[in-house]
């Protein structure tokens, strides 16, 4: 769901008619000399983006690559910055840079994977994993990307493994919990799949993607009554009714042909990552 943020002005002083840009890699250092220093470029690299400006971020953190040869820490943020701007490709050349820099950089590494992931190439994603884990073996988001490459490989069973030895290290995590409810789902296992994410989508802390979640596992089921039911605590009745009805679609097909349509909701992403049917699906 795309939120429109209105600009407005700030302050006691009245807005002028000319727009002003502030180009970051002018600004003095600390000293009022015209070097800008590594650290001083992350901030602002930093600030960038947490503010949705990520052709600026990205512009920043190659700058700090640029001054800092050695470090792969400035590649890693422009990756992740190009991820979120939609570009994977670009992406995927920032993490290798990192990645030569330092090799097994557990960073560079999950954002290469995350990056393969989006573009609808699971199997890339599974050497970079693969020397992930043999790093860090117990490192839950490891385990959890591992299963979100194995879903979109098919391999369902072998993500719920992913998923569940995650489970074990990080009892009860959201991400995980709802990764696997959705994998169980896959493999018609729904009864399993309800029991692990019904208490997290009744919780008070509960978010719409596990509530749309949680409806789109019992519409897979058949279960209409209570896939509308938890439809309806987000959605107006016209985007209800609308997913009740790819639900009953989405029963039809067969059990690959409706994983892949599940997943390709996700966009490629680790599905507790995103909003899953936040919004009406496509129309089929």
């Amino acid at each position: 769901m795309v939120l429109a943020v209105a600009a407005t002005c700030l302050g006691l002083t009245a807005c002028d008619n000319s727009t002003r840009f502030v180009d970051p890699l002018s600004i003095n250092g600390r000293d009022g000399s015209s070097k800008v220093d590594y650290p001083l470029l992350m901030r602002i690299g930093a600030a960038a983006r947490a503010g949705g400006d990520y052709a600026n971020a990205v512009a920043v953190f190659r700058r700090a690559a640029v001054i800092a040869p050695h470090e792969a820490v400035p590649l890693v943020a422009a990756g992740d910055t190009l991820r979120e701007m939609g570009k994977p490709d670009e992406a995927i050349i920032a993490y290798q840079t990192a990645l030569d820099r330092k090799p097994g950089y557990s960073l560079a590494l999950e954002g290469l994977a995350k990056a393969y992931l989006l573009t609808g190439k699971p199997q890339l994603a599974e050497a970079p994993l693969a020397n992930a884990y043999q790093g860090m073996p117990h490192n839950p988001k490891v385990l959890l990307l591992l299963g979100v490459a194995s879903d979109y490989s098919g391999q369902h069973p072998q993500a719920q493994g992913y998923y569940q030895a995650g489970l074990k290290i990080k009892p009860k995590d959201p991400a995980l919990s709802l990764d696997l409810a959705l994998s169980l789902a896959l493999t018609e296992n729904y009864d399993k799949a309800i029991a692990i994410l019904a208490p997290i989508a009744n919780s008070p802390t509960a978010t719409p993607r596990d509530r749309q979640t949680l409806a789109l596992i019992y519409g897979l089921k058949g279960d209409r009554m209570d896939a509308e039911r938890f439809a309806q605590m987000d959605l107006d009745a016209a985007a209800v009714q609308h997913n009740l009805a790819y639900y009953e679609t989405l029963r039809r097909l067969t059990p690959e042909a409706r994983s892949r349509a599940v997943l390709s909701a996700s966009g490629g992403q680790p599905l507790a990552d995103r909003a899953i049917l936040d919004e009406p699906p496509p129309r089929p």
